[in-house]
């Protein structure tokens, strides 16, 4: 399984505008530099971001701002804006075993449950923490501008 880029990139987007806060840097092109990419993925997530409630985004500087407070935005709320649609799941399952092979047949029954758990665990565990524990975790609170 991997996740990607997109998860920790608007980590990385969200962490920043929580930083600079209002301040002429708050613009995709400063976040770009930020996060070593180029400002049209960065508007990309921006744009999934704010479908997904985080942020609002005005043009100019300035224009980028939280919609919650770093403390009630979850990694799992990061993760399905932008790494998930609404009815996606984490395991993709091969479409077509052979029915006619007694595992392709069965497969299904012993796996999807076992999977559904997983991915269970996995967003249990995303949603126990939150943007605001990797901004103290990035000691940026103690260089706050």
């Amino acid at each position: 399984m991997q996740v990607s880029t997109k998860f920790t990139v608007a980590i990385h987007i969200l962490t920043y505008v929580a930083y600079v806060k209002d301040s002429s840097k708050n613009t995709s092109e400063a976040i770009a530099g930020s996060v070593g990419t180029n400002p049209v993925i960065i508007r990309n997530s921006m744009s999934a971001l704010k479908k997904a409630g985080l942020i609002d985004v005005k043009r100019g500087p300035g224009g980028i701002v939280l919609k919650r407070p770093l403390s009630d935005i979850t990694l799992l709320d990061v993760y399905r804006a932008v790494e998930t649609k609404a009815d996606d799941t984490l395991f993709r399952f091969h479409e077509h075993p052979n029915p006619d092979c007694p595992v392709g047949e069965h497969i299904h029954d012993g796996l999807d449950e076992v999977l559904h758990t997983i991915q269970n665990h996995f967003e249990e565990d995303l949603a126990s923490h939150t943007l605001e524990e990797i901004y103290h975790n990035s000691h940026l609170s103690q260089t706050a501008s």
